[in-house]
């Protein structure tokens, strides 16, 4: 008897298998990411099950009533070709129907597919990566220009960096950045000058790779590279392992200085709307928060 394929919200219960699948997809899914989309759109994250089991999600997150963003897209390498994936995409799909723009991540053997559903392409994001071990101790001292200061976790004034956030990003964020900012996994630092505007901010996070654990940087927004560049170094002092970013094409400042600090190009993917395209650049974004959210 053929087992009866649903649709239903991730439980938390699913989120250990589905970091597992992310895992070994090379997501490099970060500790703490799922729960924090799933705070971000109750209704935005779903498991694809036959009998309950969980063989697939995906997240079609709302930020707002402008923008969406659709990733973390995976059926189980066993259960592919069997059209279950199609109908988890037009789940996401249908929850996002009324978004004036939606964006995802496409691998390159897929952009294709996804330009059949009316997406276009945008830019190139970049997965960069760095073996910190070996530098550690090379690392220039992450001292800040005259007027500004680096301030960390708790002490950092979440409406600032909100409002920092909101004018660079293409929407503002405010429940995702919050759960972000304050997630105890990781450290976020940020740059504050003496009226405490901001300049700069960056998180990282212990993430799960292919065959270790490891870190991820993002979000990274900075006033400039040179400000992105101390942001970096504050965040890798006592890390050990390997650092990933992912940087967005509309920075054209990015590669340049990831190249100097030393990070090598990993993966690329292709940014790709639908709907209104976004005309801000991210030219201040030198770090995503992460793929499968944008």
């Amino acid at each position: 008897m053929q087992s009866a394929f649903s649709i239903r919200p991730v439980r938390p219960a699913d989120i250990p298998l589905i970091n597992d699948w992310a895992r070994r997809e090379g997501f490099a899914p970060g500790t703490g990411d799922i729960n924090i989309y799933r705070q971000t759109d109750r209704q935005g994250i779903w498991a694809g099950c036959l009998d309950d089991t969980p063989i697939g999600c995906i997240a079609g997150i709302r930020y707002n009533h402008a923008y969406g963003f659709i990733g973390l897209y995976i059926v189980r390498p066993d259960h592919r070709g069997r059209g279950y994936g199609v109908r988890l995409w037009r789940e996401a799909l249908a929850h996002l129907q009324d978004v004036s723009c939606i964006g995802l991540e496409a691998a390159e053997n897929r952009v294709d597919d996804y330009a059949n559903w009316g997406f276009q392409p945008a830019s190139t994001t970049t997965r960069w990566q760095l073996e910190i071990d070996s530098l550690v101790e090379r690392l220039p001292a992450s001292t800040p220009p005259e007027g500004l200061r680096l301030i960390h976790g708790d002490d950092i004034p979440e409406a600032t960096i909100q409002l920092y956030d909101a004018d660079r990003e293409l929407s503002p964020r405010p429940h995702f950045l919050s759960d972000w900012l304050h997630h105890p996994a990781g450290e976020v630092t940020a740059l504050l000058d003496g009226t405490q505007r901001c300049h700069g901010f960056a998180r990282i996070r212990p993430c799960l790779l292919q065959t270790q654990a490891g870190w991820r940087i993002g979000p990274l927004l900075a006033d400039s590279a040179e400000l992105a560049e101390l942001l970096i170094l504050d965040l890798l002092k006592a890390r050990q392992g390997l650092v990933i970013i992912d940087s967005p094409g509309g920075n054209a400042l990015a590669s340049p200085l990831l190249n100097t600090l030393g990070f090598t190009p990993a993966g690329r993917t292709l940014r790709m709307y639908r709907g209104v395209m976004p005309s801000r650049q991210l030219n201040q974004v030198y770090g995503l928060a992460c793929l499968e959210l944008g």
